[in-house]
């Protein structure tokens, strides 16, 4: 079984990241919505990201370099936001955004195969 330390991380960054992609862009279904409102809700969703992501780099960081932990919150971002955009925002993704996602997962897999 694999350490905790190695499969943590990962679950409370994609948890954050549901949190945070919440707070971004949720707004974008209630733009009749006064913009300081908008703000405020956001920050307070944003402080339970916060609660995650924080101690998910702290406890992640004992076995991955910075670098990878960076590198897994930007594709877990890029899978959480594509689910978001399509479910709850509505919006279809293209061949653009497919290549474009492509690219940022070649350049994961470059920062996680390790030294060349």
């Amino acid at each position: 079984m694999p350490n905790a330390s190695y499969i943590l991380p990962v679950v409370m960054l994609a948890l954050s990241n549901v949190f945070m992609t919440v707070a971004w862009y949720g707004h974008l279904k209630f733009g009749s919505k006064p913009l300081w409102i908008v703000v405020i809700v956001s920050w307070g969703i944003a402080f339970f990201e916060y609660c995650l992501a924080v101690p998910a780099n702290r406890i992640g960081h004992s076995v991955y370099s910075a670098a990878e932990l960076k590198t897994m919150q930007e594709v877990i971002t890029l899978l959480v936001f594509a689910v978001f955009s399509v479910t709850v925002l509505g919006e279809r993704l293209t061949l653009n955004h497919a290549c474009g996602f492509a690219l940022i997962f070649a350049g994961a897999w470059f920062v996680f195969r390790g030294p060349f």
